[in-house]
């Protein structure tokens, strides 16, 4: 999933070295946690959070074959 995210994240983005996702598990879930350079978390976010929902929601349908629970967090 981790690897998923960066994908996605740094064809967003004007500066994709700058992209770090983080995985914290904990126990049956799983947090992806996303880090952009601050002048793209808008490109990653989208209006009204449209990106952002598209993320989480790959995220998810990737996450189906699994048995945990996998969120997706954007930090900065």
């Amino acid at each position: 999933m981790k690897e998923l995210v960066e994908v996605i994240a740094r064809s967003l983005v004007d500066n994709p070295d700058e992209v770090v996702v983080t995985e914290k598990e904990d126990g049956d879930s799983v947090v992806l946690e996303l880090k952009v350079a601050s002048q793209d978390m808008g490109k990653v976010i989208g209006r009204q959070g449209r990106i952002a929902k598209a993320i989480r929601s790959v995220v998810k349908a990737a996450s189906t074959k699994t048995d945990k629970k996998v969120t997706v967090e954007i930090i900065q």
